[in-house]
């Protein structure tokens, strides 16, 4: 299907990786693994045909569709929903155009034994027989279908694409993606801005309807969910795995033991040659045995043990101040914007150290609330924070509020107390800032490096209740497990607003759901939540 042959990368005198060769057959679903910069975006780039190796190529059958999503994306701003939507089919609409402009051609043209009119007429034959291959469709149900799916509301059909975020912008490029049938879908970091009932709907879709996909994502629950297969890019090569990505990670553990062992009796082989030289390169009768052993050595192929993480590093928030017995009270909450109700009558009470997660449907008031909580935002009802409450606040906009001329360092370094100063270059790594990212300044990273940033600053501060909206957005699989292991040891209280069920599964014991204008609170964990709501839609479809 698509063949990669002896892809080579190269840039500024670094190889990030050499001599790759690997087949996406017909129902692979792929999982591209491998650390931040190991160039996991690079080889979806070049399967995307956006950018060009240094050597080697990607071969593919004629007529062949590869559909693309990137992280970061444009639509349209003129259009509408439904007209940007549309533009999956642009290729079919122009390709139709096309046939009527020859047809016309062929009409007032009376050259009938020319060349040319014998060229026209197989043009047109051959680009008919392309247009009435493709099966038959309702465009306008098509595009219906998906943008519900993808959680808009027929309301939002009509409504101009600027006016949504950035989020719902990239549902508008997932679902031309989907539209456009593709013989091969790939997605860099899909679900950073779905929602859990979107998630799931795409899933279902991936699973059942494409026919192929390669996909990079830090979300592991989606990625065990829909992935057959996962190919790791690590030290300039790759390892390719027939296993879901659960799967992959035993076995990558058995092979870098190998890998380990093989190091080692290798390394112990070498003192002994070496030691062997050393004693007896000026005597005589061991002269041949002794250049023998040093073209071995020249000549030998040293085994290379792949990155292994040894920085198990172990973050701790410090230890929260004591708060009242409930540090955030409702009684009849309720918010609307102009004439739009978010949410009425929320009555709950979160009790000090809970940990708890507001889930549900983007644009169903879970960030609302939280402003509400911060009280940044006017509401009606009653809202009261416990005794000595001090919040730690992250959201996606408090990446913009760091102080752009200071460095990466300095803006840890000038919060950092006690015994953590020694480990600020530990805690930056573990976030992906190297020793040469700490010395940037601020105003020169991109939006994903300041999220994690200002989620460092947020981990050295003294508070008892802590906020996160969306905290794993732009967070790696190891660097969610770090973060989550301090929320978990965290001795105060936690709400947590995300869609990624594997980082809120073991962390949070209720879920507050947000949905159809109300607050319900579910005491169950988020799986035993998203068990017990299947079960409930189900009711609701034999009850239809």
């Amino acid at each position: 299907m698509v063949s990669v042959d002896g892809l080579t990368v190269e840039f500024g005198g670094t190889t990030l990786f050499s001599d790759v060769s690997f087949v996406i057959n017909p129902k692979d679903r792929i999982a591209l693994m491998g650390k931040n910069g190991a160039g996991k975006s690079t080889l979806l780039k070049i399967l995307a045909g956006v950018r060009e190796p240094s050597k080697g190529k990607v071969s593919m059958p004629k007529d062949f569709r590869i559909a693309y999503l990137p992280q970061h994306l444009m639509t349209e701003d003129s259009r509408t929903v439904f007209e940007e939507t549309a533009q999956a089919f642009s290729q079919i609409h122009a390709l139709e155009k096309e046939i009527e402009r020859i047809n016309e051609e062929l009409t007032s043209r009376t050259d009938y034994e020319s060349d040319e009119y014998m060229q026209l007429i197989e043009q047109v034959s051959t680009l008919s027989e392309k247009f009435y291959s493709i099966e038959e469709t309702n465009f306008d149900a098509d595009i219906e279908k998906t943008l519900l799916g993808l959680g808009f509301e027929r309301s939002d059909f009509q409504r101009k694409t600027s006016e949504f975020s950035g989020g719902w912008r990239m549902r508008i490029e997932l679902a031309k993606i989907l539209l456009q049938n593709p013989d091969l879908i790939l997605l860099d970091e899909p679900t950073n801005h779905l929602d859990i009932d979107s998630i799931q709907w795409f899933e279902d879709f991936l699973i059942n309807t494409a026919k192929a996909v390669v996909v990079i994502s830090h979300d592991r629950a989606f990625v065990d969910n829909i992935t057959t297969r996962t190919i790791e890019v690590t030290m300039g090569r790759i390892y390719d795995y027939k296993a879901k990505y659960s799967h992959y990670l035993e076995l990558r553990k058995e092979r870098r033991e190998q890998q380990q062992k093989q190091y080692e009796e290798q390394q112990k082989m070498i003192a002994e040659t070496k030691e062997f030289i050393e004693r007896f390169k000026g005597t005589y009768s061991k002269t041949l045995q002794v250049q023998s052993r040093v073209k071995m050595l020249e000549k030998l192929e040293l085994v290379e043990v792949d990155e292994l993480d040894t920085s198990a590093l172990k973050l701790r928030f410090p230890p929260s101040p004591r708060s009242g017995s409930y540090p955030v009270m409702t009684e009849n909450l309720s918010k609307s914007y102009d004439d739009k109700l978010v949410f009425a009558n929320a009555n709950f009470t979160i009790e000090r150290g809970e940990k708890v997660a507001f889930v549900g449907r983007n644009g169903e008031g879970k960030s609302t609330l939280v402003k509400c909580i911060m009280d940044e935002i006017p509401f009606d009802g009653e809202l009261r924070l416990g005794h000595n409450v001090k919040i730690g606040y992250f959201a996606q906009n408090q990446a913009s509020l760091l102080d752009e001329d200071l460095t990466v360092f300095q803006t840890i370094d000038d919060i950092a107390v006690g015994d953590i100063r020694t480990k600020i270059r530990d805690i930056l790594g573990a976030f992906m800032f190297g020793r040469d990212d700490s010395e940037k300044k601020v105003k020169v990273l991109s939006g994903g490096e300041r999220t994690r940033l200002a989620m460092i600053k947020l981990l050295l501060e003294p508070v008892n209740l802590l906020i996160l909206d969306e905290p794993t957005n732009h967070l790696d699989m190891k660097t969610k497990d770090i973060l989550k292991q301090a929320l978990v040891d965290f001795d105060g209280t936690l709400i947590v607003v995300s869609h990624d069920r594997d980082f809120l599964d073991g962390l949070v014991t209720k879920v507050y759901e947000f949905g159809q204008q109300k607050v319900t609170e579910h005491l169950e964990d988020i799986y035993g939540f998203l068990e017990k709501k299947k079960m409930m839609n189900l009711r609701e479809i034999e009850r239809k």
